[in-house]
């Protein structure tokens, strides 16, 4: 299931906050969410790992001008410019924040800690030279909600193909599950994004949903009994590979929007 990543918080609120919509503690707050702390290494200038609120206003000043998002996978750098270092960490990392006008990724390291149920969780995001260039294979905004229209079509399709159990009732419930959850979180992309950039996030995390259902123990299939072999298994993962894929690009398009609009011009 495509969660809400911890890179897109960064930038969507980061976004908001050198738009002048947001202060820089509920940018700080926002970004944190339900982890216990976030902090930002090897910031230029700083000696040793400083809070978000002094991390965003120092790459304020130094010039940034937007935060873009890059979800790679194996195969797939999506979001990533270079150079090798950076897009090894962030494949490593399966995310990153490019930050356009200063040449600066930040990529989580993610530090757990307690029993199940009471996790702390602290983030250190490590600061490194990134290559100015085009992202690799983020498309607009328009082109991801066309391309999602489709692979909406395709997931329940190859749901109701494999005979997933998840495809009927099952998926229904987990897509209510779903709806309730965004429903209460509807303000993940922080003031300043497009309508559409909200449009295009929802139907990615919808998508996934869908993926997720069929990629679970059994596929949802044990809620019925139905035993499903390892070859059933490969077989949903290889056919929902492409919708997955266009379901990341989407997301990717909707956090990289307000950078998007910006380099047009659009604000």
């Amino acid at each position: 299931m495509l969660d809400e990543p911890r890179s897109g918080r960064l930038a969507a609120w980061g976004n908001a906050l050198l738009a002048g919509l947001v202060s820089p503690d509920e940018a700080a707050h926002r970004i944190a969410a339900d982890d216990a702390s976030h902090r930002v290494a090897d910031l230029p200038g700083e000696s040793a790992p400083v809070g978000l609120t002094l991390a965003l206003g120092r790459l304020r000043a130094m010039g940034a001008k937007g935060l873009r998002v890059a979800l790679p996978v194996a195969g797939h750098p999506l979001g990533l410019s270079g150079p090798p270092e950076f897009n090894a960490r962030a494949l490593e990392a399966g995310e990153a924040v490019i930050v356009t006008g200063v040449a600066l990724g930040l990529v989580p390291e993610v530090l757990e800690a307690g029993p199940e149920g009471d996790v702390h969780v602290e983030v250190v995001w490590r600061c490194l030279p990134v290559r100015e260039a085009p992202p690799a294979d983020v498309p607009s905004l328009g082109e991801a909600e066309r391309e999602l229209a489709e692979a909406l079509r395709e997931a329940t399709e190859v749901l109701a193909r494999l005979n997933v159990a998840g495809a009927g009732p099952a998926a229904q419930a987990a897509l209510e599950a779903y709806r309730a959850r965004a429903g209460r979180g509807r303000e993940v992309l922080a003031p300043g994004y497009p309508p559409r950039a909200l449009r295009v996030l929802e139907l990615a995390q919808r998508v996934g949903a869908l993926i997720g259902i069929a990629q679970g123990p059994g596929g949802g299939a044990g809620e019925h009994g139905a035993a499903v072999s390892a070859s059933e298994i490969a077989a949903r993962a290889e056919a929902l590979r492409p919708v997955e894929r266009t379901a990341r690009r989407a997301q990717v398009a909707a956090y990289n929007a307000y950078v998007e609009e910006l380099e047009r011009g659009g604000f």
